[in-house]
């Protein structure tokens, strides 16, 4: 069964979606199910001018005010347990019974607390960006971050899509309740490890029962995480001593890639940084400078040369860019982002192409990092949107 296939099979059933989980395990019948709404944000549009302009973001295309929530609901955790996530929803207040929908996938982060349905930020921003143009605008917490319970499985991109694909159901749940009728049609895009979510739910709603593709526009996503996992063991990514830390420790709850932290790291604290509940200002001060410094020798060789479950999930995580999408796709990256790097994202769209797909990258430039790529692009993003 290919990669594609198994992330299929997972979303259009609810089975079980990790490789190491018996694919006997039944389904659940209430994933997608809301639970519960609490009103976040209302803003009308001279506010949402303000506001949007605050983050940096082009409210050139402001036209509603926007009401925010944020719901929970209930889906499903790596293992195909029955479990709740969090997401933001953002409507807008229009006349539209059948809205069209967007859906915003965030980037990295640590604290459970920074995510778009707890706190403002970038990523709330994004979600309002898109709902006061008209669409119906969900973005998922993930696993383990907003309100849901647990860890966040990061960069874990099978669990990622359901929680993702689940919001979406809730996030509908919700419409219909005030009387509407979302189009089926889904705009994705996301940044960061957002970005190479986005690939993966887009790959999984194409063979959806309940949605399709309208749009697909990543930003900046580590498409080729075994490529990264190279590049930050030379100290050539930004922060990458703070992703590789995280992704040891989400990676080992999920794989069981070590027994004891003293085995992987020259401080076994380091993994307590990553539970949730630090802030970025609690875990980078106590990270080290330089890979060298963060792991131990053997660990270090280890993931040199990776062999066993590590290679393969490595493989599979590299994978989520082979396919045919049967939209266009845009992938916007930069010259200067030096964490993602712009050669995963040349990596996706050479990917695509083998697959036939009518992909573009577009490169924004020498003079724009990580976290600018996403501010620039969401305005062409957006008119691109509009024009699908």
């Amino acid at each position: 069964m290919t990669l594609s296939t198994r992330l299929t099979t997972a979303v259009l059933c609810g089975a079980v979606v990790a490789a190491s989980v018996p694919a006997t395990a039944s389904a659940h019948s209430t994933r997608g199910e809301l639970l519960d709404v609490v009103p976040v944000s209302t803003m009308d549009t001279n506010q949402l001018v303000k506001y949007l302009g605050d983050y940096g973001l082009d409210a050139s295309r402001v036209r509603f005010g926007v009401d925010a929530k944020r719901i929970t609901y209930r889906t499903i955790d790596p293992k195909g347990r029955t479990t709740t996530a969090s997401a933001l929803i953002a409507l807008p207040r229009n006349d539209n019974r059948s809205p069209r929908q967007a859906v915003w996938l965030h980037g990295t982060t640590g604290y459970r607390g920074s995510v778009a349905s707890v706190a403002d930020g970038n990523d709330r921003a994004a979600a309002l960006l898109f709902a006061s143009a008209g669409y119906l605008t969900t973005a998922p917490d993930y696993l383990g971050l907003g309100t849901g319970p647990g860890y966040h499985p990061y960069v874990d991109a099978p669990s990622t899509v359901t929680a993702s694909v689940d919001a979406l159901k809730a996030a509908n749940q919700h419409a219909r309740r005030q009387g509407e009728q979302p189009n089926p049609r889904i705009m994705i895009t996301g940044h960061s490890q957002g970005g190479h979510a986005a690939m993966a739910m887009g790959e999984a709603l194409q063979h959806d029962r309940q949605f399709t593709v309208g749009a697909l526009a990543p930003i900046g996503g580590p498409f080729k995480p075994s490529l990264l996992v190279g590049k930050a063991l030379n100290d050539e990514i930004s922060n990458g001593v703070a992703y590789m830390a995280y992704w040891t420790v989400a990676w080992n709850r999920l794989f069981h890639l070590y027994d004891d932290p003293a085995e992987v790291f020259q401080d076994p604290s380091v993994e307590a940084l990553f539970d949730g509940d630090h802030r970025n200002e609690d875990i980078f001060p106590h990270l080290p400078a330089t890979m060298h410094e963060l792991l131990t020798d053997t660990y270090f060789e280890r993931l040199r040369n990776p062999t066993g479950t590590l290679r393969a999930r490595l493989r599979d995580a590299d994978g989520y860019c082979d396919w045919r999408p049967r939209v266009p796709v845009k992938i916007y990256s930069s010259a200067g982002d030096k964490d993602t790097l712009l050669e995963t994202s040349a990596y996706c769209d050479r990917r695509l192409k083998q697959h036939h797909a009518q992909s573009t990258l577009i490169d924004l430039g020498p003079d724009v990092n990580h976290g600018k790529a996403a501010k620039i692009a969401l305005p062409r993003i957006l008119a691109d949107f509009d024009r699908s």
